[in-house]
């Protein structure tokens, strides 16, 4: 399959988990993807496995001065976008009587306003050109009001309306917008959930693969142009919320 024959991407939070999963579908597809992530060590690794197509690009998205250079990383390591998968984000989950304050800030920033600044630091570089697809890793819970997600839930549901009205403000730019929005995935977030509702999801199947919500984003992706994947939501079948 070459349906992203030529066609050159990158994503966010690309060392591991959906990132991971979508950079490996989207090569397999036949697009050259730039790897953004904080953790230099694991992009080296990925990109040694993946080959010449997998470019690694080291930003802290958390630092608002790099944060800035996304587009002009990515230019410096080829020569234009059409893709970004704004993927990287954070967990918190629990009573919020309980959160850490500074953990919240921490994954406020990274699920809303890094993507939000990400869309805008590429989104005229996209407009210049006349094309380009934006997909953005929401969740379920930016879909239901998930009662131990207090924190995260709303950061998703911030993604959910940023999508739909970036989506009306790009398309007679020929830019499509989308959210991918999946259930409980196997990956690290799943390392801050509740014991009791790890437990439970796993005991019930109730988990999917990160390959699973790639899968998604490449149908999304491979769609006629005149075709926009606005939402996908990716739930295992026995997923009961």
């Amino acid at each position: 399959m070459n349906d992203l024959n030529g066609k050159i991407a990158a994503v966010t939070g690309a060392a591991s988990g959906i990132g991971l999963a979508s950079t490996e579908a989207m090569i397999a597809a036949g697009a050259t993807v730039v790897l953004v992530d904080r953790d230099e060590r694991a992009l080296k690794e990925v990109c040694s496995r993946l080959g010449d197509r997998a470019v690694p690009l080291t930003i802290d998205l958390l630092n608002p001065e790099k944060c800035a250079t996304l587009l002009d990383g990515i230019l410096s390591k080829v020569d234009h976008l059409d893709i970004l998968h704004a993927n990287a984000g954070t967990y918190i989950g629990g009573d919020l009587v309980d959160a850490d304050l500074d953990a919240i800030d921490r994954m406020l920033n990274l699920n809303v306003n890094v993507v939000i600044k990400n869309v805008r630091t590429v989104a005229p570089h996209m407009i210049e050109r006349g094309t380009g697809d934006i997909v953005v890793t929401s969740s379920v819970a930016g879909h239901s009001a998930v009662p131990w997600e207090p924190v995260y839930s709303p950061s998703k549901w911030a993604m959910h309306a940023f999508v739909q009205t970036m989506r009306r403000q790009l398309l007679k730019s020929g830019i499509r917008v989308g959210s991918v929005s999946p259930g409980p995935v196997i990956s690290a977030l799943l390392a801050d959930w509740p014991e009791e509702n790890l437990r439970k999801a796993k005991e019930a199947g109730a988990l999917i693969e990160p390959k699973e919500v790639a899968d998604a984003i490449i149908f999304m992706l491979t769609r006629p142009r005149n075709v926009t994947i606005r939402d996908v939501v990716v739930l295992p079948s026995a997923f009961d919320i």
